[in-house]
């Protein structure tokens, strides 16, 4: 719609620039619909027959003059908000604009006579797919431009007619900011003078259907809190003091390190916290317990709390509901600090639909395939990424980097790969099409998490890559240069159905599914595993880990304890959720998090939930000063079975060595009777063992049958009382 004319009378001492060309029609028509390419070559200021001409696009403005050397001079008025005017000069002057509004006038300098603030280097590999610091190039970034302060704005749309930055500064108005295309690069860019850190965005994007619509910025490193859903414009300030802890977190590989993982979703561990609220409270009772590591759920900005992080509209943004990129920031140094490694839940396979974000973000299917069989994900009414297109893929490998050298993330746990590696996943026959070989196999995306992966480790020494894969697919913590995904660790999907399969039986059954807790160590080194009772397991119906045992309040509690005593002896490292640490009874919900009152010595949760709880806290502490329990968990070496038939006994025991042979002997009596004189054998030459640890303890809320002082090896074994519903861990006596 063109606006009226709102000029104003000639103020008393400005002179008027003479008439200036008018602009070819066409061009003219393509300025104001927000769909010309190159919008700088129309306004600023451009050298022409008899002088230099001025021209400027300020809608809703009464007036424009320019200022060179001091003198004021007013451009006429074209209508539909362009102004402009011709000065006799030889070369292009130093100038600025005064700007006259309805409420006063401003003086501005024009966004129009600056050279691009993107260098011709960044564009070069943003085409080639290969800009492994993206978050630098593009988005808004505030700097200092030819001498001006201001923010620079740009966005890959290499399908849009045009685009132009509208933000609370224009009233949400993009008529007067319209951006420049730079040559086949597909990136738009203006540098806008005056706007600083806290302005909030979007992009307006003209598709090439002559459509347009408002659209958050893919790269945005700060969001509003949601439900709104603008970008806004930031700058990081802060000061790191985990200098120690990155100085020497790569010094052991993590499949020989201790690496226990206690998973939080943020948001809900301690309800209604900030970043630097939790921070007061996360890191000392995760260092209490003696998790090596949290693993927090995503943290990457989501318009649905329901989603618990899983459905991803910002890839480069903290959630703006807890506080800004730099509160977290505050956060991952307090655990730092603490000791405590931090993981990050990251979600490649996958994005919303929702129209203000990612989804046909030009008008075009742009980060999602133009393939409406490979483009929506059927489990989740999302779209998958275009693994193919190398600018996809640049994005998503500039990300992970993103959260591992800006926010010193130690860990990506990759959600959903097998997702992502099946073309077939959840598809039916002729709803998926196959590879080049006529395989199912997506080349694209294991030539993507490949490439990931392999970027990651190059740039962030200490940083571990973990793979939620549930399928038997060959090679996932393979390295990339022997043709594997190149993920550090996997999660042991098998193990944790197995297991739990096996322990919700009542034990007078459980001797027809013995092989469900045997059949793991079939393959436990066939890939570097974790193994995981995460969120998934505890919602939805699929009860909390305590309320699937079978039995009274008490079995089940055994049970419980029992099972975690098996858990963390088990080759692998283990990963928990919270509230399952104290047998928190009820499914996690994200609408309250865990029930934190049942601890509550009021409440006389003393053996209850506080037994289980110091049962975490001695079983992460017996581990990790135990290296057989860890220093060998990729090496069958490092294992051997004791008794693994023992079906009518409901019995497992198996020993684990150090890199030095020292033993440690677990044993899991998973029957409700106590097991007398069991006869457990073990190696020559150590004639007396210790526990040193029993699920049983009555400090843990069991029947505290125990034994306290050492036993004594006698024809190479041991002869034992095992607890009901127990897992005991014993040592040799020094010397």
């Amino acid at each position: 719609m063109a606006l009226r004319d709102t000029s104003l009378p000639e103020p008393s001492g400005v002179a008027r620039c003479a008439p200036a060309p008018p602009l070819d029609p066409v061009d003219r028509g393509r300025l104001l619909a927000g769909a010309h390419h190159d919008p700088h070559a129309l306004l600023g200021a451009h050298p022409v027959a008899g002088g230099i001409v001025f021209r400027a696009l300020r809608p809703f403005a009464r007036a424009v003059s320019v200022v060179t050397d001091g003198e004021r001079r007013r451009l006429a008025s074209e209508g539909d908000g362009l102004f402009s005017g011709l000065l006799p000069l030889d070369t292009i002057p130093d100038y600025t604009l005064v700007v006259a509004y309805a409420d006063g006038e401003q003086e501005v300098h024009d966004p129009y006579r600056f050279l691009p603030a993107l260098g011709d280097t960044d564009l070069h590999l943003i085409r080639e797919g290969r800009h492994e610091q993206l978050w630098k190039a593009l988005g808004a970034e505030p700097m200092t431009h030819e001498g001006v302060t201001g923010t620079r704005f740009t966005v890959w749309a290499p399908n849009a007619q045009g685009v132009r930055v509208a933000g609370e500064f224009t009233f949400w108005d993009g008529q007067a900011f319209p951006m420049r295309s730079l040559g086949s690069s597909g990136v738009w860019e203006l540098f806008l003078p005056g706007i600083g850190e806290g302005a909030r965005y979007k992009f307006e994007i003209t598709s090439r259907h002559g459509d347009r619509f408002l659209k958050s910025d893919p790269m945005a490193r700060s969001t509003e809190v949601p439900p709104a859903t603008a970008s806004v414009v930031t700058s990081s300030r802060f000061e790191w003091g985990d200098q120690e802890w990155m100085a020497r977190r790569g010094e052991v590989p993590v499949h020989e390190a201790p690496f226990s993982v206690y998973e939080i979703h943020l948001p809900t561990w301690r309800k209604g916290l900030t970043y630097r609220q939790l921070a007061e409270q996360l890191p000392a009772y995760v260092r209490d317990l003696g998790f090596t590591h949290v693993e927090l759920m995503p943290v990457a900005e989501h318009p649905f709390g329901g989603s618990w992080g899983y459905q991803v509209t910002g890839f480069y943004a903290p959630t703006a509901r807890l506080g800004t990129p730099d509160d977290f920031k505050y956060l991952i140094d307090a655990l730092h600090r603490a000791g405590v490694g931090v993981i990050m839940d990251w979600v490649p396979a996958h994005f919303p639909k929702d129209d203000w974000a990612l989804a046909r973000f030009d008008g075009d299917p742009l980060y999602e395939p133009g393939d409406s069989r490979r483009a929506e994900h059927p489990d989740w009414g999302t779209y998958e990424f275009d693994f193919g297109r190398v600018e996809v893929r640049n994005f998503l490998v500039a990300n992970a980097v993103y959260w591992c050298e800006e926010f010193h993330i130690d860990g990506l746990r990759v959600d959903a790969v097998a997702s992502m590696l099946y073309l077939d996943y959840s598809r039916d026959s002729g709803q998926w099409s196959p590879n080049v070989f006529g395989g199912r196999e997506d080349l694209d995306a294991v030539a993507f998490l490949q490439e990931m992966n392999a970027t990651v480790y190059r740039r962030a020494p200490g940083v571990v890559t973990i793979a939620e894969e549930s399928t038997a697919w060959d090679g996932v913590t393979r390295p990339t240069d022997s043709g594997g995904l190149g993920f550090g660790l996997k999660w042991n999907m098998g193990w944790m159905h197995d297991s739990l399969g096996y322990i919700s039986h009542e034990p007078v059954h459980r001797k027809y599914h013995h092989n469900e807790m045997t059949f793991s160590m079939v393959y436990a080194y066939s890939e570097n595993y974790i193994l995981p009772i995460s969120h998934d397991e505890v919602v939805h119906g699929k009860q909390a880990l305590v309320s699937k045992m079978p039995g009274d309040w008490w079995q089940q509690r055994a049970n419980h304890r029992a099972y975690l005593g098996f858990m963390w002896a088990h080759p692998g490292k283990q990963l928990l959720f919270m509230g399952q640490e104290f047998a928190q009874g009820a499914e996690w919900s994200e609408s309250h998090g865990p029930d934190w009152w049942l601890l509550d010595p009021a409440y006389g949760a003393e053996a209850d939930h506080r037994g289980v709880r110091d049962l975490v806290r001695d079983l992460n502490t017996a581990y990790r000063a135990t290296p057989a329990l860890w220093q060998r968990d990729t090496d069958p070496g490092g294992f051997r079975w004791v008794i693994g038939d023992a079906a009518e006994d409901n019995v497992f025991a198996f020993l684990r060595f150090d890199a030095a042979g020292s033993p440690l002997l677990a044993v899991s009596n998973l029957s409700p009777v106590v097991r007398e004189d069991y006869r457990l054998t073990v190696p020559d030459g150590l004639p007396l063992w210790q526990e040193s640890l029993n699920t049983d303890a009555a400090r843990y809320g069991g029947g505290d049958i125990v034994r306290r002082d050492p036993v004594k090896a006698e024809d190479g074994a041991l002869r034992l009382a095992l607890p009901p519903l127990a897992t005991v861990w014993l040592v040799p006596v020094p010397g």
